[in-house]
């Protein structure tokens, strides 16, 4: 396993190369399924390293550091796709570092550029001290995480892989640089579409006995959904009810044929999760029933739901926390959990694991701006507690494997 010292001296050697990859991903800021100059960059990396990988089916990679002796398999994970939304030349307070090259278009809005940058340099350091490590170490650069189009062709390449620890950073705006949280429990939510269309019959305004009023059906809907979530969600859990849109017809004269309603349940616990989307088709079935509408779901409302909350391991949560602490005592803190949601759920339900929150808020350079938001940024600053973390990780694993 890699010590202490050698830790503190690979993440400072690794500095200026992850934000040199983290300003290069920023500028190409790929969407999903469309990753292919960041997938390039990756490979280029990854031979440079000398580790080998497989091209997965779209823009998704995995590569794999074979040590040759027994010890754990150790399992990272980063995800690679920007957002399609455009990216303010400034942060909240000056000029960002770095824009992406199709401002108008795409953006890292959510800090993928820093956790392929994070991966990248440990894996870096990884290869360098080879001779150091025990086990395996899988790599997973996940493409179109944003939109769920990466994980389940990742799951199923994997489907036989026994990983002993997983892990993931996702950096985190709502914490200040300098913090991280690999608390045991849930982290962040699971998530469940609302998506639901009514079906009446369309007709003129000025006859609504006429037609059968599909809007009329969806509003009564909202109503019936939240008096059953009042008084069948388990009152010790929470279920949040995110509905953004109801959409129905266009001009103030026509009934039209179909009203839609769209929106997302978050949940930390996996059975409030089911019992939500199952309270979603009943009140829905019930309700066009009452209004002589047909219902129609959307392919996000899932059986069970899904993806399940992210829950880090007991073992492996407690591990890291008290093995970061060694290298980095004031950076370890247990924050709340975060109500956005993660593919990294998806991998957690196979696998033990951690999911790292980053903090990169820092006021006096503008970084803090809320994820998914034309002026989110990444404070550099922060990386090398990433780095430092992911590799003190795998050694804390190694070191214990066994016990």
């Amino acid at each position: 396993m890699m010590h202490n010292e050698t830790i503190r001296q690979e993440t400072a050697a690794m500095h200026d190369y992850v934000i040199e990859m983290r300003r290069t991903m920023h500028q190409l800021a790929e969407i999903g399924n469309e990753e292919f100059d960041t997938r390039a960059v990756i490979e280029k990396e990854l031979r440079a390293d000398g580790i080998p990988f497989t091209e997965l089916e779209g823009t998704s990679l995995y590569a794999e550091l074979d040590t040759g002796k027994p010890g754990p398999f150790i399992c990272l994970r980063t995800d690679m796709d920007a957002l399609p939304m455009p990216e303010n030349e400034n942060n909240l307070k000056q000029k960002r570092i770095v824009r992406s090259r199709t401002p108008d278009k795409t953006m890292h809005a959510c800090g993928h550029d820093a956790h392929m940058a994070m991966c990248l340099g440990a894996c870096k350091a990884l290869s360098r001290h080879k001779d150091e490590l025990t086990g395996r170490i899988g790599i997973i650069f996940e493409s179109g995480e944003e939109c769920g189009a990466g994980y389940e062709i990742i799951l199923d390449y994997l489907k036989d892989y026994k990983f002993d620890a997983f892990w993931a950073i996702h950096v985190y705006a709502g914490m200040p640089t300098g913090k991280l949280c690999v608390h045991p429990g849930p982290r962040m939510a699971g998530v469940s579409s609302i998506d639901v269309t009514f079906h009446g019959k369309g007709g003129h305004g000025s006859r609504p006995d006429q037609a059968i009023n599909p809007v009329f059906c969806a509003a009564c809907y909202l109503n019936n959904m939240a008096v059953a979530f009042a008084n069948q969600i388990d009152a010790n859990q929470t279920v949040t009810l995110g509905v953004t849109s109801i959409q129905g017809g266009t001009v103030s004269n026509v009934i039209p044929d179909d009203a839609h309603v769209i929106g997302s349940m978050r949940f930390f616990d996996h059975n409030e999760g089911v019992k939500a989307v199952k309270i979603e088709k009943e009140v829905a079935e019930h309700t066009a029933a009452m209004h002589h509408c047909t219902v129609e779901f959307g392919p996000g409302v899932r059986e069970g739901a899904g993806p399940d909350p992210v829950v880090n391991d007991e073992k492996l949560g407690t591990l890291a926390e008290q093995a970061i602490a060694e290298l980095a005592p004031d950076a370890v803190t247990d924050w709340e959990p975060w109500y956005a949601s993660e593919s990294v759920g998806w991998y957690l339900q196979k696998w033990p694991g951690v999911l790292c929150h980053l903090g990169i808020k820092n006021e006096a350079k503008g970084t803090g701006a809320a994820h998914h938001n034309t002026y989110f940024d990444v404070d550099e600053d922060a990386l090398d507690l990433g780095v430092l973390a992911t590799l003190k990780y795998i050694a804390a694993v190694q070191e214990n494997y066994g016990k």
